[in-house]
């Protein structure tokens, strides 16, 4: 493996909230490489600024959040694109699309008649069934025929051998194989009036309704039975001498616009693009400071940085193009994320396609109170990430991970779990990692006292209690940022675009050919699509 070549960083250790104490005194660390300038140049203050404006529409907003379908959240596109447009001459682009907060407007019915004897349902996980995440709404009030669907409802076979034929008419399909989002792209191929999902009878989960999700681009109002309740109408359904049939109603609330923001440089290569991405969106409990105002802060901050180095005679130009993006949605299952890459997957634009991406760097909650400082472990890609990301997945990691030894500065790893916008790259087989301090986990004495020892007396935070008291919580407010994390996070931040932006040969760095096919040997085959939903939620995929 090549060893890139690091450069030195300055980290400040600045004022400190959250009850720590310690030397506001910048300390210098030995500086490598005379070309190092944008880490020393990025201002805590600035970040903050953008922290304390973040707050302030926050709290001035119904419910005092940031969430996606408030006016919080539009205000913060606003304010993104605003500081860019102002900050920097990047190719600013903002982008819609219609996915949303998938919810309920009031419980579904569902009620079965088999040879004229009706039967209403109960709607519960406990229950005889269970609403569709994505189903779409639907009211049959008049007593549709029910058809089962033969195997597992897997192929186009299986759909033409149902009897009778399954267009127009409520249809039943047994849990198993594929899965539930091919499913139910087959019953819409078959224009289906609805479907009806029944578990399978298998220990573990087999027997009640489980929560189970269709996929963003669904059109096709779904529910999900026990398989108690599915066995039965699927026996009175293949039953020549009875008659059954289902009325039903699913009412979903409209799905909202969420917006992408995207900047680039102007200069570099389009189709060898460095990423760093962040979430702008806020849960509704709380206005979203450290989740993930803290990456939306630094990642405006690094944008504002870069550009003005870039005005300068001594600044030596890149290569590669930087963007700069703001990901919607990304509490409602990575949303944002996932619709970018896979509009990427399928453009022919020059510099819009995922082969133009070289990396995606994640900045998600990186001033935790309590924090670590953790570097996304490229060891713990998923086991069917595409061969190509990973060579260079454990290479950025590395390259953050020395750059914190080499200041004798504590670190922790995160793996890649597939709670953040990293996950649609990764499975895109886009080059990840990034940093984060930390959410629900709990520190333990032997961070406490690593962290401390390296740190200094009373820097190394409190065992046994969340890394983020605030997480998902109203007092995630700027009170809740531990604003010398976030300086070692936002410089080690730059400090990675630097070094990426001044190699010689970045891609083949990151995309090494004999490692890759190393890897090859080792990758499993994917079964399923990946689906951000499911990986966010942890739902099942069949």
């Amino acid at each position: 493996m090549r060893t890139m070549l690091f450069i030195g960083i300055i980290f400040g250790i600045i004022g400190l909230i959250s009850a720590m104490s310690v030397n506001k005194d910048r300390i210098e660390l030995s500086k490598q490489s005379a070309n190092e300038q944008l880490a020393p140049s990025m201002k805590i203050d600035e970040v903050m600024n953008h922290l304390n404006e973040l707050q302030k529409i926050a709290m001035a907003t119904t419910g005092k959040n940031r969430a996606v379908g408030t006016i919080g959240f539009n205000n913060t596109l606003d304010y993104i694109e605003n500081s860019l447009t102002a900050n920097t001459n990047f190719k600013v682009l903002r982008r819609y699309f219609k996915r949303g907060t998938f919810s309920l407007q009031r419980n579904p019915t569902l009620i079965s008649t088999i040879n004229g004897v009706a039967k209403t349902h109960t709607y519960s996980t406990s229950g005889e069934f269970y609403h569709v995440q994505y189903s779409t709404s639907v009211t049959l009030n008049e007593n549709v025929l029910l058809t089962a669907i033969p195997n597992l409802g897997c192929s186009d076979e299986d759909w033409l051998a149902a009897r009778p034929p399954p267009a127009g008419l409520v249809v039943l399909v047994k849990r198993g194989d594929c899965t539930f989002v091919e499913k139910a792209r087959l019953a819409e191929k078959y224009k289906v009036a609805a479907l009806l999902f029944y578990n399978n009878g298998q220990a573990g989960d087999g027997s009640q309704p489980i929560y189970v999700n269709i996929g963003t681009g669904s059109n096709i109002p779904a529910l999900f039975l026990s398989n108690t309740l599915g066995t039965t109408l699927v026996n009175a359904a293949n039953d020549p001498s009875r008659m059954a049939t289902v009325r039903l109603t699913i009412a979903t609330a409209p799905l909202v616009p969420i917006g992408n923001i995207c900047a680039a440089t102007l200069t570099g290569d389009p189709t060898q693009t460095i990423l760093i991405g962040s979430h702008t969106d806020s849960v509704p409990a709380g206005p979203g400071i450290n989740d993930n105002g803290s990456g939306t802060a630094v990642n405006l901050a690094l944008a504002a940085t870069l550009y003005r180095l870039m005005q300068t005679s001594t600044y030596d130009a890149y290569k590669y193009r930087v963007q700069f993006c703001f990901w919607g949605g990304e509490e409602l299952g990575l949303l944002g994320s996932a619709f970018h890459a896979a509009e990427a997957k399928t453009s022919t634009v020059v510099g819009e396609r995922i082969s133009d991406y070289l990396i995606n760097i994640n900045l998600d909650m990186v001033g935790s109170p309590n924090f670590i400082f953790g570097i996304y472990d490229g060891r713990t890609a998923p086991s069917n990430t595409p061969a190509a990301a990973r060579p260079g997945s454990l290479k950025i990691s590395t390259l953050f991970q020395t750059l914190f030894n080499q200041n004798k500065l504590p670190w922790d790893h995160s793996a890649f779990d597939g709670r953040s916008d990293y996950g649609p790259f990764l499975a895109a087989g886009v080059v990840a990692g990034g940093l984060f301090t930390g959410a629900d986990a709990l520190k333990t004495v032997e961070q406490r006292n690593r962290y401390n020892s390296m740190l200094g007396s009373n820097l190394g935070g409190t065992s046994g209690i969340r890394q983020d008291r605030c997480y998902h919580l109203a007092c995630d407010t700027t009170t809740n940022i531990n604003q010398f994390a976030l300086d070692i996070m936002m410089q080690a931040a730059a400090y990675s675009v630097e070094s990426m932006g001044q190699q010689s040969d970045l891609k083949s760095w990151l995309y090494p050919a004999r490692e890759i096919q190393e890897f090859n040997k080792q990758t499993q085959q994917t079964k399923y699509e990946y689906n951000n939903i499911n990986e966010y939620f942890g739902m099942p995929y069949n």
